[in-house]
């Protein structure tokens, strides 16, 4: 069926996830540890991150989970914050994070714009610091939808989110892709209907996605050609 939409996941699809997020982790994890050694092991162990390497683990829930999850996990090791104002720091902090897009973006997108295509964002990260990172890379405005997890349409892996895009622009999930680099992208476009294009910018492998997704990809500059099969 022709694709009329592409939905994107941002961390891991529209930017590279390790290059990303690796380094903005590390830091902030030191950061709230205020110099605690103890502190700081501890919060690495609860969202599987090697300090050793300064690498997020594939086994992290940081990969796919909301903002506010990673805070719960946070939270008991930063007495200096309630869990809200931990959750806001995160956001604002990571809307500053050094962003390692896939592919050059804009002309990635403008392509994409050129063919009729409508484009959309959906992350289970917070709204704010979406916004916030495609504007800083100078593409915001090439999306007809933005949403977080806190955007009121709830998060990946349901449907819902994916199927707010498809009301706001008036395109069937049929004819629209949904396009990410985790089993929670994946699951969710199959649960509204929607095409699947699983990209490699993630940190799981072909292995991971083949099997639920109808393509996998190394990257989301690979995904005009698909188009043109």
């Amino acid at each position: 069926m022709p694709v009329d939409a592409l939905l994107f996941d941002k961390d891991g699809t529209l930017f590279d996830f390790a290059e990303t997020w690796n380094r903005w982790t590390g830091r902030m994890l030191d950061l709230l540890s205020e110099g605690d050694t103890d502190r700081l092991q501890a919060m690495a162990a609860a969202i599987d991150f090697d300090l050793e390497t300064g690498k997020i683990l594939p086994s992290s829930l940081v990969i796919a989970s909301t903002n506010r999850q990673v805070a719960e996990a946070l939270a008991p090791h930063v007495p200096q914050m309630d869990l809200d104002q931990l959750e806001l720091y995160m956001a604002e902090s990571a809307g500053e994070a050094d962003l390692a897009e896939a592919v050059p973006l804009a002309a990635f997108l403008d392509d994409l714009l050129a063919r009729g295509k409508v484009l959309g964002v959906m992350t289970n990260d917070a709204e704010l610091s979406a916004k916030s990172q495609l504007s800083r890379s100078g593409v915001l405005d090439r999306f007809a939808f933005v949403a977080g997890f806190d955007s009121g349409h709830g998060a990946k892996p349901d449907a819902d989110p994916l199927l707010a895009f498809c009301a706001a622009t008036g395109i069937a999930p049929g004819r629209t892709a949904m396009v990410g680099d985790s089993l929670h992208d994946l699951e969710a476009g199959l649960a509204a209907g929607m095409q699947r294009i699983g990209v490699l910018t993630g940190l799981a492998g072909a292995a991971d996605l083949e099997a639920h997704a109808d393509v996998v990809l190394p990257d989301i500059g690979h995904i005009p050609g698909w188009l043109d099969r």
